[in-house]
């Protein structure tokens, strides 16, 4: 009986190994960018390495009154310095040559959605949820570093809470980040006052409380939780542009057929692609965001999670199907 395989994995390209092309690289990083909420929220800073030190503002410059001739006050400024390191990503997609010949001549335009989608889903789960993350910080560690987190359901009184955790820091929330399966709940934070009723959600603007509100596509996002925060604090970079390299003769470990078998490119006649992007993210003020029923993740290592004798990605896991020994039969 013949494999079978998803055709939504294939390219098409002269050399087999280097930078995407120009234009499709450029639409790639674009789509991860529009697709991010990190990225959406966040302030981008240009990296040129691996890693990027630099000072961010805390506080200072304060004005006086004066009286004639006195001599004006000064207040010291407070800056820190903090270093931002930029982590891989990376994506195999494996193909038939047959599919590869005949069905499918622009792999990037095809594929630019699906690899961003695949990129921007792992960033924005690792800096915002702190799961499977290869970084030292996420907003869910900041929101229980700094005591800002609250539980309950979703209502008017709770989300004031939430919001109130901020201003106590002296924070004005900029955007809330939410789910979908929210705004059931989120139509019924209703107030009502002397006949009164006073709603926190705008469902024509996706606002709360007159609050930027966006929606984070992740099952690891549990129904019932917000995130608030002023993403000011929040900085993000990308060193570089998308590399890939072209396989023929790989066998991957990782994927395996349908009789349990590792899948082999060379006696498989097939092609496989691999796509890397390195990514950055920073959080420089843990005060600076709250959330509700928010969880952290253990699993935070200074390594990439895939060092060590067994990767500790759950999808890493789910396809690592130990392959049958072949037989002669």
């Amino acid at each position: 009986m013949p494999q079978t395989f998803d055709p939504n994995n294939v390219t098409m390209l002269q050399n087999k190994d280097g930078s995407i092309p120009e234009k499709h690289a450029l639409l790639t990083i674009e789509n991860v960018m529009q697709g991010s909420k990190v990225m959406q929220l966040g302030k981008y800073e240009q990296m040129d390495g691996l890693e990027k030190q630099f000072d961010v503002f805390v506080k200072g410059g304060g004005a006086y009154w004066v009286d004639e001739t006195q001599k004006i006050p000064t207040t010291k400024s407070e800056w820190k310095t903090v270093t931002m390191r930029a982590k891989k990503l990376a994506v195999i997609v494996p193909v038939s040559k047959e599919y590869l010949k005949w069905s499918m001549n622009n792999f990037f335009e095809f594929m630019k959605p699906k690899i961003a989608e695949a990129f921007y889903k792992k960033f924005d789960e690792a800096v915002l949820l702190g799961k499977n993350s290869p970084f030292k910080q996420s907003l869910a560690n900041s929101i229980q570093t700094a005591n800002t987190g609250i539980t309950g359901s979703i209502d008017y009184d709770t989300i004031l809470d939430l919001e109130d955790k901020l201003y106590e820091n002296n924070i004005e929330p900029n955007a809330f980040i939410s789910k979908v399966q929210n705004r059931t709940a989120l139509r019924k934070a209703v107030k009502t006052e002397n006949g009164v009723a006073t709603a926190l959600y705008d469902k024509s603007s996706n606002t709360i409380d007159g609050i930027l509100t966006t929606d984070l596509d992740s099952e690891e996002f549990p129904k019932g939780s917000l995130i608030a925060g002023n993403f000011n604090y929040l900085y993000y970079g990308i060193p570089a542009g998308l590399e890939y390299q072209i396989s023929e003769d790989a066998q991957l470990s990782t994927l395996v057929n349908e009789d349990g078998t590792p899948i082999n490119l060379f006696e498989q006649d097939m092609v496989a692609m691999r796509v890397t992007m390195y990514v950055g993210a920073m959080i420089v003020k843990d005060e600076a965001f709250a959330g509700l029923n928010m969880t952290t993740d253990d699993n935070v290592s200074d390594t990439m999670p895939g060092h060590g004798t067994n990767s500790t990605d759950p999808d890493a896991v789910k396809n690592t199907k130990k392959a049958k020994p072949k037989t002669n039969e």
